[in-house]
């Protein structure tokens, strides 16, 4: 009996058993623990809840949500401002300068613009910097939703397939409407609404064409740009806005 109990206890466990196996296979392990992790992040993405963005408005976005947990860190709260309106109470030329200014083809392409894509990359490999980006509305609306503002290869392949889904979820109409609605202007100024009324004083139906392509002047980078400022940077981007406004029949 006592033999039999030694046996037992200098036999490998299940788990020794599995770790030998796992090592004398080491690709296949590691091929397996690619997939399951793939597997895992893809399960999680919120395919559903853009579903419900062909009636519902979104609440708090996920960039809204990073830029208050880092105010919070730093011990400086931050206050979301942000009004909803819609699209039909959004100046035409609103919405033109927006998409000259951020995706010239936004009502054609089907969520990417290949030509960008390949001119970003392009230009990326011959500087050895990021010194393009090529991201359309329907991305940009995509990161600003549910992603991070970290540019590490998942966080782009969630957004890629986020974006085929929202193409194929939403009309063009509706995902314009949204991206105006949650994207930021400023330190805690969410949406369109909320930029007119911090920069202009007046409700974002009252916005004239230069307000406007000073709005999406700043889209890039509203924390270092302001829609008022007379800086050289920013009446440069608005008179290249309005002019390509002005060619188009805007």
């Amino acid at each position: 009996m006592e033999q039999v109990e030694a046996e037992q206890v200098s036999s490998p466990n299940f788990f020794q058993k599995l770790f030998q196996v796992l090592k004398r296979n080491k690709w296949k392990t590691a091929l397996g623990v690619l997939v399951l992790f793939l597997g895992i992040e893809f399960a999680t993405l919120p395919l559903g809840e853009i579903q419900r963005l062909r009636t519902d408005n979104p609440d708090e976005t996920a960039f809204m949500q990073f830029a208050t947990d880092a105010a919070e860190r730093e011990g400086k709260p931050l206050r979301i401002h942000q009004t909803w309106v819609s699209l039909r109470r959004i100046p035409q030329h609103t919405i033109n300068a927006v998409i000259v200014a951020e995706d010239g083809t936004f009502w054609s392409h089907g969520g990417f613009d290949w030509f960008e894509f390949r001119e970003s990359l392009r230009r990326n490999l011959t500087e050895w910097r990021f010194a393009r980006g090529a991201s359309t509305i329907t991305q940009q609306l995509v990161k600003n939703l549910y992603l991070s503002p970290s540019k590490d290869p998942m966080r782009k392949l969630k957004e890629w397939i986020l974006t085929w889904k929202i193409e194929s979820a939403l009309s063009k109409s509706r995902i314009i409407e949204i991206y105006l609605n949650v994207i930021e202007w400023g330190e805690g100024i969410y949406g369109v609404e909320a930029a007119a009324q911090h920069y202009f004083g007046k409700s974002a139906s009252d916005l004239t064409r230069e307000e406007s392509a000073r709005l999406a002047a700043v889209i890039p980078n509203p924390k270092r740009y302001h829609a008022t400022s007379e800086s050289r940077a920013v009446l440069s981007r608005v008179s290249t806005i309005l002019t390509r406004m002005e060619a188009r029949g805007w």
